[in-house]
């Protein structure tokens, strides 16, 4: 019987290589870029075809993209190298071999999702690190998988990820008017504590004497 890890690379193979470009920006991105560190080592966790990675590129950042799928890597090592930017594309699965603990800055996930390795995601974020996620939610339009164990529960991000302090969070779900807005999809923007602080003010006792 052919291994999953195997059917998914193939699957992704195809879909990638028919796509013909690089794929959308996503909005966590897109939107909350300005939340980013000027400089520093970033992971665009299962790449895609490399869209996210060369932003966060542009934006500064030391990249690393990890994909399953090596029609993906071969494409955005392609384009990294005529743009010029400091991108280094690997294929590796990334449920089987997350990130080490403590090795980046910024990691960010767009529509991906394996609850398992959510702890190995914290730990990879060095003190102050930034974590950006977006995926799918419940099924409020008819867009994404089919397969509820690949769309997040209501509020599970937030969940998933309560270690961090919550910068930004938006899940519109079925809410007011679903032909407008954000639907069928969550964004997270988090961060993990620096080194020396508990997320409480410091206050300067010597103004009290």
């Amino acid at each position: 019987m052919e291994c999953s890890a195997e059917a998914l690379r193939r699957k992704w193979d195809e879909r990638h290589g028919a796509a013909g470009d690089l794929g959308r920006l996503a909005r966590v991105l897109e939107e909350n870029q300005h939340l980013l560190p000027a400089a520093g080592q970033a992971l665009d966790l299962a790449c895609g075809r490399g869209a996210n990675a060369l932003k966060l590129a542009e934006l500064g950042l030391r990249v690393t993209a990890w994909d399953l799928s090596p029609v993906a890597i071969e494409g955005l090592t392609r384009e990294a190298s005529v743009r010029g930017l400091a991108v280094a594309a690997e294929v590796r699965d990334v449920i089987a071999l997350p990130p080490a603990p403590g090795s980046f800055d910024v990691v960010l996930v767009a529509h991906f999702l394996e609850r398992l390795i959510a702890p190995a995601l914290i730990a990879a974020l060095r003190p102050g690190g930034i974590l950006l996620y977006q995926t799918f939610a419940e099924r409020v339009v008819d867009e994404g998988p089919l397969d509820p164990r690949f769309r997040l529960d209501d509020n599970e991000l937030l969940r998933l990820f309560a270690p961090l302090q919550i910068r930004v969070y938006r899940e519109e779900a079925a809410a007011g008017d679903i032909s407008r807005g954000w639907r069928g999809l969550a964004m997270l923007v988090a961060q993990k504590r620096p080194v020396g602080t508990d997320g409480l003010a410091q206050i300067d006792e010597r103004q009290y004497d």
